[in-house]
């Protein structure tokens, strides 16, 4: 069926910046901070990544929904972006696999979307200006008021929204080992990459207390990916805090990565724009060797300030020198910036879920 809405709609950014298109997906208006990602290709997966909740994002790829939506590709059980931003929506996704069409997928998740506008213009204007916050309205608006609510708005603490209520499990086939998946918002194929590696998973709420994840017994502990400032996490934080001296371990994931830096005594900074999409090269140091990455992240660890009696640098981003992963040495445990799960987005780094099960092996064999 050929796309037919002519609603039109309108984006607003904090600065004043307006841009007119044609509104989809879900109606109604939307207030969000204002991201965007490279990726040309996980649409889906992006609309269904937990580390968007409270962003609208933006596709800099300029034509999205060209192979439809499925029942396979979701990340989550459901959206938590406030909005979504494309230059040109394909009207007639055409893919052996397409189940449905992205506009009845937005109106599903109850997302407001925006299409035919110039995201390359909004593109440079977030690089140049850093990140902002924005509206999606539709039909007419008092300007000055709703410049007000956008400056106002606050993406806030938000790893309660995203987190699961309460414990789950998730068995292997041929379980070798037991792992705690400490859950910040994290995309499901996280928790795929450790069952097919024969891990029994349980995913734990994000303010679970040390003891009710000791009592569990488990081979390691999973740090999710998940969204906001890490440094508002003050719970979760202390929480690893007092795991470090189990010598459980660990292994973090971009939220996760940030939290257990802080946990030991590290800094994180707010990036100008982020990194977002999949062709983030990171270098390696102990392989000397650069990986292309998925990333999807607007804070970053302070290379600087990790503590070296507690770990050191492993990982830097090839473009602007951040940290993108830590070796600790006061626990057996490594954690990264980027996406080594990496749905969608290259599979360079999936190495690294090997050697989170050589570290269980290893530490079992030394007890």
């Amino acid at each position: 069926m050929i796309f037919e809405n002519k609603r039109k709609a309108a984006l607003v950014l904090a600065d004043g910046t307006e841009f007119h298109g044609r509104g989809f997906g879900a109606e109604g208006d939307t207030i969000g901070e204002i991201v965007f990602t490279t990726a040309m290709t996980g649409y889906q997966e992006t609309l269904t990544d937990p580390s968007y909740c409270g962003q609208i994002v933006t596709q800099t790829f300029p034509l999205i929904g060209n192979y439809g939506v499925n029942k396979t590709d979701p990340e989550s059980r459901g959206s938590a972006v406030s909005g979504y931003i494309v230059r040109e929506y394909c009207e007639e996704p055409s893919n052996f696999r397409c189940e449905g069409c992205l506009d009845d997928y937005l109106k599903s998740l109850n997302i407001v979307g925006i299409c035919d506008i110039d995201t390359r213009r909004l593109t440079r204007i977030i690089r140049e200006s850093g990140v902002m916050n924005g509206a999606i309205v539709s039909g007419d608006y008092n300007r000055d008021e709703l410049l007000e609510k956008i400056r106002a708005y606050k993406v806030g603490e938000v790893v309660s929204k995203v987190s699961v209520k309460e414990k789950e499990f998730f068995p292997a086939e041929n379980p070798k080992f037991n792992v705690v998946l400490m859950d910040y918002g994290y995309k499901f194929n996280i928790r795929r990459e450790l069952v097919k590696r024969g891990c029994n998973v349980t995913v734990m709420p994000y303010n679970a207390s040390p003891e009710e994840i000791k009592t569990l017994n488990p081979d390691g502990i999973m740090l999710s990916n998940g969204p906001g400032d890490p440094a508002d996490n003050v719970l979760s934080i202390q929480t690893l805090r007092e795991l470090i001296p189990a010598q459980i371990p660990t292994f973090g994931i971009c939220l996760g990565h940030q939290l257990l830096a802080l946990a030991n005594g590290a800094k994180t900074e707010k990036l100008k724009y982020g990194h977002r999409g999949g062709n983030q090269p990171v270098k390696d140091i102990a392989l000397d060797k650069t990986f292309i990455t998925s990333q999807n992240h607007g804070y970053a660890v302070i290379g600087e300030s990790v503590p070296s009696e507690a770990g050191e640098v492993s990982h830097i981003n090839g473009n602007d020198g951040t940290c993108e992963g830590v070796r600790y040495t006061n626990a057996p445990a490594f954690t990264v910036q980027f996406h080594p799960e990496a749905c969608g987005g290259p599979h360079d780094t999936s190495y690294l879920f090997d050697e989170f099960i050589k570290l269980m092996e290893d530490n079992r064999q030394c007890r």
